[in-house]
């Protein structure tokens, strides 16, 4: 029986163990079914903390800004003096869904924030057994906290200026009149009044005018979408292949979570529906532009779980391009599996092994367009040459990691260039 072995990696030294089952699979090089191909990759260029956080200094900065005056518009007072009725003219309760007694949170809003980041960081850093990438541990949280941070201001800011009745704004608010004795407020018929007949406490009437969007329901669904996001990516939920079950319900689990927080604040009378909407969708906006920012794709399995190359910034003016298979922007070719960060952490459906899945599309994917092995579209017509602007495939570098901008695709037909 004979034995053939693969080595991956330009990088470092590169191994090959016989004995490691986790890397053989049937070969099809040599035709018989009990030949077995081992493939290693090599880890890749060596983790610079400096480089990295020269070129995400700029977000790190804004982020700590943008925090900041979100936390303290959530500390601040409503914007603006809302009024409100209570009586009718006839000396009926005007709104009723106001009137709800006051009750202690299900899920406190630190719990659901701390719920929101740390979940899907565990699952982030679990992965990293496969991934093997600190650059991708810390890109990859850095996009959930993105998504985290972003939502949380669009809340606090709507909070300020718009906001709203909580359901047990009465409760809270204790408002001092009758309508046996009539009514002195503004308005027509003057049914209307402000805080100032409030005799409950300050801090507590601030927050019960303070009702949309709820706050839990955007942390929830900008950490736990994201998260579900990231399950989809990795485990290749959706793809060209049939997964094992499990996966769609680790897909569904973070969604699930994301819901019965929002839902609870409907029980515990914190919210209004519309409150929870409101805040699931700005929630779910900010995590799908975050993660669409972090990786290649969305939607597309081809792409989805391979992070978006940062070559400079405003602190790294060279481009910084440590890898000989990625340039300063992605290709949306077919991806050279160079190193385990090149992989999702599933590898079913021929992931790992040169391509499998990786190499073909589906209708409605990133292009209409994909190549098969003859390197022919669907049209039969010869794709572009994807080598660089040098007339050979892949750049050129020097020892500083710094490299002449050139395609470092390999010299296959095209798979799309708009994945979503």
């Amino acid at each position: 029986m004979a034995t053939a072995t693969t080595t991956v990696g330009t990088t470092g030294p590169t191994t090959v163990d016989h004995d490691n089952r986790r890397a053989v699979r049937n070969s099809t090089i040599s035709g018989t079914a009990s030949d077995t191909t081992h493939v290693h990759r090599a880890a890749g260029p060596k983790f610079q903390l400096g480089a990295w956080l020269r070129l995400h200094g700029v977000d790190l900065v804004t982020m700590a800004i943008i925090g900041a005056i979100a936390l303290g518009i959530y500390f601040a007072g409503p914007a603006s003096s809302r009024s409100f009725s209570i009586y009718n003219v006839d000396g009926s309760l005007t709104n009723p869904e106001f009137a709800y007694p006051y009750r202690k949170q299900i899920i406190p809003i630190f719990a659901a924030a701390l719920i929101a980041f740390f979940v899907p960081f565990v699952f982030i850093t679990l992965f990293q057994i496969k991934r093997k990438s600190i650059d991708d541990w810390l890109t990859t949280t850095l996009g959930l906290l993105k998504s985290l941070i972003t939502a949380a201001t669009f809340q606090v800011f709507i909070k300020w200026l718009i906001g709203g009745l909580r359901p047990h704004f009465y409760a809270v608010c204790q408002p001092q009149i009758s309508a046996e004795g009539g009514l002195t407020g503004d308005g027509l018929r003057g049914i209307m009044f402000d805080r100032t007949i409030c005799t409950g406490d300050p801090k507590a009437i601030d927050d019960a005018l303070e009702s949309m969007p709820s706050g839990h329901s955007t942390a929830a669904w900008a950490g736990l979408f994201y998260l579900a996001l990231y399950f989809n990516a990795q485990l290749k939920v959706t793809a060209a292949h049939n997964p094992a079950y499990w996966k769609m319900i680790l897909f569904f689990a973070p969604i699930l979570g994301a819901f019965l927080i929002s839902a609870s604040l409907t029980i515990d009378k914190y919210h209004h529906w519309y409150d929870v909407l409101i805040g699931g969708f700005i929630g779910t906006a900010t995590a799908l532009v975050a993660f669409r920012q972090t990786f290649a794709s969305t939607f597309d399995y081809r792409f989805n779980h391979i992070l978006l190359p940062r070559s400079t910034s405003l602190f790294h003016r060279m481009p910084f391009l440590p890898f000989p298979n990625q340039g300063p922007y992605f290709t949306y070719h077919y991806v050279n599996e160079f190193s385990p960060r090149d992989l999702p952490v599933s590898r079913e459906g021929g992931w790992g092994y040169g391509g499998g899945e990786a190499v073909n599309g589906a209708p409605g994917d990133a292009t209409a367009l994909a190549f098969s092995g003859n390197g022919f579209t669907k049209e039969g017509h010869h794709g572009p040459d994807l080598r660089g602007a040098t007339g050979q495939a892949g750049g050129t570098t020097n020892n500083n990691n710094h490299v002449r901008i050139a395609d470092t695709a390999p010299t296959l037909g095209p798979v799309g260039h708009n994945a979503v």
